[in-house]
């Protein structure tokens, strides 16, 4: 396969994961993901900015969330997120400072 392709294959495959999680899955809360699997909708955003910021492209956090959200965080959460019960707020504290770093 040449490299052009794995490119585009790579980024329908994004893409797909994409739609599942803002389109399909929006009863998955963040914070499962986080704690499950060591990434959430918000890292893929985060990865989105650092590659956009790699190419010289000046991009925010806030921007990176609403590019893949598809809307503002603000709108994200009334609309689909739920209360965390303390068990997963700490579970997501151990996961959060194994996977992305700790909090400052």
């Amino acid at each position: 396969m040449d490299k052009q392709t794995e490119i585009e294959l790579q980024a329908a495959a994004f893409r797909r994961l994409q739609k599942h999680l803002m389109d399909d899955r929006t009863d998955v809360q963040n914070i499962d993901m986080m704690n499950l699997a060591g990434f959430c909708r918000n890292c893929l955003s985060r990865w989105y900015q650092e590659a956009a910021n790699e190419k010289g492209i000046e991009m925010g956090k806030d921007e990176a969330r609403q590019i893949f959200y598809g809307m503002t965080m603000d709108e994200w959460k009334a609309n689909y997120q739920t209360d965390a019960s303390p068990e997963k707020q700490a579970a997501f504290k151990v996961a959060f400072e194994e996977n992305v770093g700790k909090k400052d």
